[in-house]
């Protein structure tokens, strides 16, 4: 059975309500971040086109669809007792489970990388606010995610598909110059770097997902043994749940 006692839809210090209501918000702030980017981006600077070709979007997409099924599971779990999560087919349950893996690990890639390789100040009030919600708040986001709901530590098979996921980001970025003739982001063109650079960059940023994993996987086995066998928090559960 998948997720049996619903760690995905509770939490050791919230009632299943107030999460459900939190995680609405995160999503619907997410949501609208994105859309207005994309309207903003297409209709200032014509690039709305271009915007699925950075990992910064892509990682925020995920996190903004994590947020949306996660209170349609946490709200259906508390109006029910049952979550919609526990009706969806293995294949899809395990899914969600490795989105889960993504915004607890990727968002804090996007961060480190952007504020110690690709900073360099904000050019206008947009793209200051821009850049606070994707390469700021979203960490944020994950913190929440990581600290705040029951969920298991991440599993370590999830290493492998974390891995493949860059893998195709790369060949992504690849497509996008060989398409559209520009690198999506500065560290990747092999022409200023080198390909020895390069791949230093790639291999460097393989090596830091793989410890933010392991990071995210250790607090979360603190935070559970601190609230569960400390603390006695196991968690506040819907009145309806049987």
């Amino acid at each position: 059975p998948f997720d049996t006692s619903h760690r995905f839809c509770t939490s050791w210090l919230l009632p299943p309500g107030l999460l459900f209501g939190i995680r609405a918000l995160l999503a619907l702030y997410a949501f609208f971040e994105t859309f207005f980017n994309l309207g903003w981006t297409g209709t200032h600077y014509g690039q709305a086109g271009q915007s699925f070709s950075y990992f910064t979007n892509l990682t925020y997409w995920g996190i903004s669809f994590y947020m949306l099924f996660s209170a349609l599971h946490t709200g259906t779990y508390w109006m029910t007792g049952r979550p919609l999560l526990d009706r969806w087919p293995r294949v899809l349950q395990e899914m969600h489970s490795i989105l889960y893996s993504t915004i607890c690990v990727f968002p804090f890639i996007v961060t480190i990388v952007f504020w110690a390789l690709l900073y360099s100040g904000f050019a206008d009030e947009y793209y200051a606010w821009y850049n606070i919600s994707v390469h700021a708040m979203n960490s944020v986001f994950a913190l929440f995610e990581i600290l705040i709901p029951r969920t298991n530590p991440l599993p370590w098979i999830h290493i492998l598909p974390l891995i493949i996921l860059l893998a195709l980001y790369l060949a992504v970025a690849e497509i996008t110059y060989g398409t559209q003739h520009y690198y999506v982001y500065s560290f990747l063109n092999t022409s200023t770097n080198g390909k020895g650079v390069v791949t230093g960059y790639c291999f460097g940023i393989l090596i830091a997902m793989i410890i933010i994993l392991a990071i995210v996987h250790g607090i979360q086995a603190l935070r559970k043994w601190v609230t569960e066998r400390k603390l006695g928090m196991t968690g506040k559960f819907s009145k309806r749940d049987r």
